[in-house]
């Protein structure tokens, strides 16, 4: 699916051959939409409750894509477990994971997307404010003080990361009996802290320009790399093949960008400052972008990411293969809270460009929006996991070296891990409006702080006596903590979401996950075949999910009923 314009857009060309980025469309206030919290479907506009059609687009080419990224993900897992099973080389593996991981988060997902989405927006915003005036373009100015000195500080990075990787595996697993496999992995997946920097920059500049596809796809790009040199070189690399695999993949993110990114971003003019000396020109029409802006967003991400740290720190010194079962559970678990946040990743420019525009009531009903329709997904993901989490995981791993008790024992973790579901949408979704007002805002790191410090102090409580079903206990209390603390402060600090609605509507949404948690853990076992019995559960859950939705009053599941019901009207 290509990116459209909006309904008003006439003409409006496929992203990645427009000469030049799509109009920004002009501030101004949205009807209420689908899935806003407490407002009943139609009663703000005749019209059925939508998203605006370029919006909507995007989004579901977004999840398409997203998707697809998601199953080759559980294929590249599948190999490695089928290869290396729950055991100290895919321990080490993991280990040396957390180094892509972490640069995934802090310079793909969110880190470089809160700092440089609402950066962009505010250049595209200057270029539409001067038309034609002859003058230097804000946007071409503030990718000519950026690009250069992001790239050369992520390339120091990474070589530092190359020369201290047996520091990095002692502090990360302390417990390893044999660290040397661990640390030969992570030198190799080490360049990641460069080409996931430019991915990331490459994504937020794309993704300013309501350019949606090319970001969506380098997951799928990122995970054939990884599977090609698995398959290829386990036989003789064992499982440094997979950490080849991720530096392979890092590359083609690039590769899959870098052609619309030259088309929507010429680089031709003005000439690139030298490092550490913007030039004036571009000092004077770029947005700025130092470190007031830069810490609050490093440590918000950082300290959310170090949830995954102190897991695997805890992990290590459990039996060999836990820490495998905490990411075989969490990789499975976490696909529903990815797919609530597509419509967050797609409409965060929206949020951006009317903060910067002042239209703070436009922010809000954007933001209300995106919080109903991404608990919904998330919840009604929640439930399939808790009902279906053996089945899951047998379809999806049990062959190979992963056994029938490595199938139990990732199960058992995902069901706890699914009950922390909510409170990783809701951090996601939350962030991105605290830092689309292109101002510093130190709130969330406090909110991601704390519930850091709850999730260690949790995970030392209960990891001696509950093992790895302790440790995902700990990550779904801690990470629910932010969430509440972000809740409370976004209506006081940013925007001004009605709070306490949310919470009500978020409230009836999580007792119809409940409701059809149990019913499809109750049903489950009753079809011994487990592809069968997950394919019931897919009719099962949802059903029981919505009518009880129903009968609860949500204002989610009356508005998406309604919507289709209408449209199927219409369409007869």
């Amino acid at each position: 699916m290509s990116d459209t314009g909006t309904g008003t857009e006439a003409g409006a060309r496929p992203a990645g051959v427009a000469a030049a980025p799509p109009p920004l469309p002009a501030p101004g206030p949205e009807p209420e939409g689908l899935l806003s919290p407490g407002v009943a479907p139609g009663t703000s506009s005749g019209e059925a409750p939508r998203l605006g059609s370029f919006l909507a687009r995007a989004a579901a080419a977004t999840a398409v894509l997203t998707v697809l990224g998601a199953v080759l993900g559980l294929v590249r897992d599948q190999a490695i477990a089928r290869y290396f099973g729950a055991s100290d080389a895919s321990d080490a593996f993991l280990i040396a994971w957390t180094v892509p991981e972490m640069a995934a988060t802090l310079l793909i997902e969110d880190g470089m997307a809160l700092l440089l989405v609402p950066a962009f927006s505010l250049a595209l915003t200057r270029r539409a404010a001067a038309g034609e005036a002859p003058g230097s373009d804000p946007v071409r100015d503030l990718v000519a003080t950026t690009l250069p000195r992001l790239f050369l500080l992520l390339a120091g990075g990474a070589a530092l990361l190359v020369a201290g990787a047996p520091w990095v595996v002692g502090v990360l697993a302390p417990g390893l009996a044999d660290p040397r496999l661990a640390v030969d992995c992570t030198r190799l997946t080490s360049v990641t802290v460069l080409t996931f920097g430019v991915t990331g920059y490459f994504s937020a500049a794309l993704r300013a320009h309501r350019s949606f596809l090319p970001p969506a796809g380098v997951y799928v790009a990122y995970n054939l790399g990884i599977i090609g040199m698995t398959l290829a070189l386990h036989a003789v690399w064992g499982v440094r093949a997979a950490a080849v695999g991720v530096a392979v993949g890092s590359v083609l993110m690039i590769l899959t960008q870098l052609p619309v990114f030259l088309r929507l971003v010429p680089l031709a003019r003005p000439r690139l400052p030298r490092f550490g000396r913007p030039g004036r020109r571009a000092a004077r029409t770029a947005p700025p972008l130092g470190f007031a802006m830069l810490a609050p967003v490093v440590l918000f991400v950082v300290s959310r990411q170090s949830q995954v740290l102190v897991e695997r720190f805890l992990a290590s010194t459990l039996p060999a293969g836990a820490i495998s079962h905490l990411n075989y559970a969490q990789k499975v678990a976490q696909m529903p809270m990815v797919l609530s946040l597509m419509i967050c990743t797609v409409t965060f420019p929206v949020v951006a460009q009317a903060m910067a525009a002042g239209d703070r009531e436009k922010a809000r009903l954007r933001v209300e929006r995106d919080l109903g329709l991404a608990g919904t997904v998330v919840l009604l993901g929640t439930a399939v996991v808790l009902g279906y989490a053996p089945q899951i995981i047998e379809v999806l791993f049990q062959r190979g070296a992963f056994d029938s008790a490595d199938t139990a024992s990732t199960a058992q973790v995902m069901r706890v891990y699914a009950l922390g579901l909510l409170g990783h949408c809701l951090v996601g979704a939350l962030s991105r409006p605290f830092f689309s007002s292109g101002r510093p805002t130190w709130f969330p790191a406090f909110a991601m702080g704390t519930g850091l410090l709850v999730t260690m102090g949790a995970g030392y409580a209960l990891t001696y006596r509950f093992g790895v079903d302790g440790i995902a206990t700990a990550n779904a209390i801690g990470i629910s903590t932010t969430a509440l603390l972000l809740l409370m402060g976004l209506g006081t600090r940013v925007v001004p979401i009605r709070t306490r609605a949310v919470a009500l509507s978020l409230g009836r949404l999580t007792g119809a996950s409940l409701v059809a948690g149990v019913a499809g853990w109750a049903c489950a076992p009753l079809v011994p075949d487990p592809v069968l019995s997950l394919a019931a559960g897919c009719l099962l859950v949802p059903s029981a999910f919505f009518l009880t939705g129903l009968a609860l009053r949500s204002p989610e599941v009356v508005s998406l009923l309604a919507l289709t019901r209408r449209r199927f009207l219409d369409g007869r």
